[in-house]
């Protein structure tokens, strides 16, 4: 879906081709928003791996109350792994992603709150060249953590 949503022609965005380039969303904003819905599915999935042997309601009260991805990525994250994940991303040497992924994050909430403008090509393009990389720092810090928990 990632790959299709990058080759969607261009021309479909046509109709914001008159907004000054700082108040233009990136014609591939969409590509962002998918992306964020499989990282947030990701985060989800490991923590409900690190919380299995709980009880069931606990486990879903915890995703409850913790049901934003910043709050799981970083308050619940960190009561199992006493870190965050982005600082689990660095400590794998993956740096550049967890500055990468705060970006997202940031620019994504800020979409999602009537500045669709903060999703610029910039963005688009940064993510696009490192996606392989993203999900390589990804199965790094998983690995290393299902390892601990296992």
């Amino acid at each position: 879906m990632l790959e299709r949503e990058w080759q969607r022609p261009i021309v479909e965005f046509e109709g914001f081709s008159h907004f000054p380039d700082d108040d233009r969303p990136s014609s591939r904003a969409a590509f962002v928003l998918l992306f964020w819905g499989y990282f947030e599915t990701r985060i989800e999935r490991l923590l409900r791996t690190a919380m299995r042997t709980l009880p069931q309601r606990v486990l879903d009260d915890a995703l409850r109350r913790h049901s934003g991805v910043g709050s799981r990525v970083y308050d619940l994250y960190k009561i199992f792994f006493d870190t965050n994940y982005f600082e689990d991303l660095q400590t794998q040497g993956y740096s550049t992603i967890a500055k990468l992924l705060k970006d997202v994050h940031t620019r994504r909430n800020e979409f999602a709150h009537d500045r669709p403008q903060a999703i610029n090509d910039a963005t688009v393009t940064a993510l696009a060249e490192n996606l392989k990389t993203e999900h390589e720092a990804w199965i790094a810090v998983y690995n290393n953590r299902i390892s601990q928990i296992t």
